[in-house]
């Protein structure tokens, strides 16, 4: 069983909400603070913690983690059963919103590393066509099947990376840009030159300005 997910209320009325997803071995703790910080008033965030699993990568050792991951080479094997069991966590978080009376549009899923991966393909693959994605230092999963999967091409989506990323290269997200590029609408693609595998004041700025501009106060 997974810990209860880290609410941060909407400081008036609650018109949108932001569900955003931890990198492997944190919590929804590990980023509530932050998100608290640059969040619009109206909006509530949301950050569930994953559940604990064996992970390949880490020799078997058991912590959060949203799928399993065997490796962070794109072109390796990849926990399809897991990445959409995850999915289908997160698209019941996101229907007890709408049921809640926010529209799919008033809804931004986000992550960091494994985070943003489960929230690009949850947000391009899902029931609903979201207000929007936030990808921070990720990369696509299960890409080779886009074609099948991919249908909400039209959602604005922020993806950004450090350029010193020792974990999830640099280079593997650009590939995901430029697949993203081709294939989305509304995508905009942010480097920060000297950043590993975090996140920075920079960043954080852009993704207020998103987050600011696809969930305008109503």
């Amino acid at each position: 069983m997974s810990a209860a997910p880290v609410v941060v209320p909407a400081a008036g009325k609650h018109t949108a909400t932001l569900i955003f997803l931890h990198g492997l071995g944190d919590t929804g703790h590990g980023w509530a603070a932050s998100l608290a910080a640059i969040k619009p008033p109206h909006v509530k965030v949301i950050c569930p913690t994953a559940s604990r699993m064996p992970v390949s990568l880490n020799g078997g050792l058991q912590m959060p983690s949203w799928f399993d991951l065997k490796s962070l080479d794109p072109k390796d094997a990849e926990d399809e059963a897991g990445i959409k069991a995850a999915k289908t966590r997160i698209e019941s978080i996101i229907h007890s919103e709408v049921v809640q009376g926010i529209a799919p549009k008033r809804i931004v899923i986000g992550g960091f590393s494994q985070g943003g991966a489960l929230a690009l393909y949850t947000g391009l693959s899902g029931t609903h066509d979201l207000g929007g994605i936030i990808a921070l230092s990720a990369w696509l999963p299960l890409n080779r099947q886009f074609s099948s999967w991919g249908k909400h091409k039209t959602i604005p989506i922020l993806q950004c990376h450090g350029d010193s990323d020792p974990l999830v290269l640099y280079a593997f997200g650009f590939a995901t840009s430029t697949f993203l590029k081709n294939h989305c609408g509304k995508f905009t693609f942010k480097t920060y030159p000297g950043l590993g595998h975090s996140s920075s004041d920079a960043e954080m700025d852009d993704a207020k300005e998103f987050l600011n501009n696809v969930l305008p106060k109503v």
